[in-house]
């Protein structure tokens, strides 16, 4: 197996592509390996250097500390990959870590559809993720994750990109803000 990397937007975050499916549940975060019991999870999260992880359908991208280079970090991850998968394993994550919440409004429901649609596979590609927090008052928050959380483009990517979309396609929504 050969784990493919490619470089994110973020300075301190890679995205590495196994050639496997990686989630079949959807997209999840997790900075602390206490959070989960997933033997690849609390592996990559015990490299040094490494502040989190991010797995998405076919890749993991994971976000490192400024202080350390990814020469200290991706051989390890790769190897850590590669270990994982040559084990027998089909995925990483099989079925779903968060709540699914069903008592959406109607608004709610549209705004989750057009960033599932429009701005997910976007997003996705550079290894993030974009989560729906809640609507109030005009204003959508939203969480970054994966490579877009503390990426230095991520503030132009939710004014220009998501906010700007949203506002188009939906005449409630007057601002977008990151949590």
């Amino acid at each position: 197996m050969y784990v493919q990397t490619e470089i994110t937007p973020n300075p301190n975050s890679l995205k590495f592509l196994p050639g496997k499916v990686v989630s079949n549940e959807g997209s999840f975060e997790i900075t602390k390996k206490d959070e989960t019991n997933n033997e690849l999870i609390r592996n990559l999260l015990s490299v040094n250097g490494v502040e989190g992880i991010f797995l998405g359908k076919d890749f993991i991208s994971i976000n490192k500390y400024d202080d350390f280079s990814w020469d200290e970090i991706k051989h390890i991850a790769i190897s850590l990959i590669n270990d994982f998968y040559s084990g027998g394993k089909e995925c990483v994550i099989e079925k779903n870590l968060y709540e699914v919440n069903d008592d959406l409004k109607e608004i709610d429901k549209k705004i989750i559809k057009i960033l599932d649609e429009k701005i997910r596979p976007a997003v996705a590609k550079d290894g993030g993720d974009i989560r729906f927090k809640e609507f109030k008052n005009g204003v959508v928050r939203v969480q970054l994750q994966g490579s877009c959380s503390g990426c230095p483009s991520s503030t132009m990517t939710l004014k220009q990109g998501v906010q700007n979309l949203l506002c188009h396609y939906l005449p409630e929504v007057k601002k977008v803000e990151a949590i």
